[in-house]
């Protein structure tokens, strides 16, 4: 009895102890499993934020936007824009306040110039080569003549008559009413020299005697007008259908009426310029081969035969016959 209830209480004591052993290894397995649980909840916790940083910004990559493209790239090129303009006014100003300086510099190094207008010379030489380009009086009269509306006719009258016969034919036109067909009435005149006793005149007189010309549009009452004129014996051609002068005709016979200034040639002056002189015919009252007798010089009182005559000056070359030779005087 005794030795049942000792085992009976060794058993109990045994059992107990190895309820406290089993309670005291689950509270060491719960506290184990406590503390396990937060290093691997902290371990999740950082493994899913490296990996999920990871994947967000992957993510994010491949997510396409393009109005999000759009708004970032005009933000770009905006700020890009503003810097090259920002950048390029400090330039323009940069080079402007050099310029500036360099000017006041050349400004300061400048003295003042004593010397003719350089604008007066050039305007002068404006002037002068506008001179020199001036259209030939004869080429302008020319352009003039060839736009002038009727024809050239040429009608006889007679010697010494023609002034006379313009002055008729104007009258006429005047009373009878054809001016619009009678348009002009000339008489070419030319300036002579004359030389007569060693002395030089000039005269203007009639350059073709009996002949006075007319510009009009030919019909039956113009005709009647000009050929019934006073001192006009007929036109120049078929009397009834006179036949009008050629252009260069006509301009040969006119070009007297051209008024050119009387002005000496410049030294240096091209041949064949622009500008040209009236010219005029010089005439000598001797011929060549006539015998005269020298008045002056130291020839006086000898006879000699004109061999040679200068117009433009007015002298005579005289042969003198000294010891059977004859000698230019």
């Amino acid at each position: 009895m005794t030795e049942r209830h000792l085992d009976d209480a060794d058993w109990a004591t045994a059992a107990e102890q190895s309820s406290e052993d089993d309670e005291a290894q689950e509270g060491n397995v719960l506290a184990a499993e406590e503390h396990s649980v937060e290093p691997a909840e902290h371990l999740a916790v950082h493994l899913v934020a490296d990996d999920g940083e990871d994947d967000v910004e992957e993510e994010l990559d491949e997510i396409e936007d393009p109005e999000a493209d759009a708004i970032v790239n005009d933000a770009l090129h905006i700020d890009e824009a503003a810097e090259a303009q920002a950048a390029a006014e400090v330039l323009t100003d940069s080079l402007a306040d050099e310029a500036a300086e360099r000017e006041a510099e050349a400004a300061d190094e400048v003295s003042d110039y004593d010397g003719p207008d350089p604008a007066g010379d050039a305007d002068v030489a404006e002037g002068d080569s506008d001179e020199d380009a001036e259209v030939d009086p004869y080429e302008a009269f020319r352009a003039e003549l060839r736009y002038m509306p009727g024809k050239w006719y040429v009608i006889h009258s007679y010697a010494g008559f023609e002034r006379k016969v313009k002055a008729n034919i104007e009258q006429r036109k005047s009373s009878l009413e054809v001016e619009d067909e009678i348009y002009q009435v000339e008489v070419p005149m030319e300036d002579v020299v004359e030389i007569k006793n060693g002395q030089r005149k000039m005269v203007t007189r009639v350059r073709i005697p009996g002949y006075v010309l007319v510009r009009m549009d030919l019909n039956e009452d113009t005709w009647s007008v000009v050929r019934h004129t006073p001192g006009v014996t007929g036109f120049v051609g078929n009397a009834h259908n006179p036949t009008p002068l050629r252009f260069e005709e006509a301009f040969n016979m006119l070009k007297s009426l051209v008024q050119v200034a009387e002005v000496a040639p410049a030294k240096g002056a091209a041949k064949g310029s622009a500008t040209q002189a009236r010219s005029v015919v010089t005439e000598v009252d001797f011929e060549i081969g006539e015998t005269i007798t020298i008045k002056e010089g130291s020839f006086a009182g000898l006879p000699g035969s004109i061999s040679e005559i200068k117009p433009e000056s007015g002298k005579l070359t005289v042969l003198v016959s000294l010891f059977e030779r004859e000698t230019p005087v």
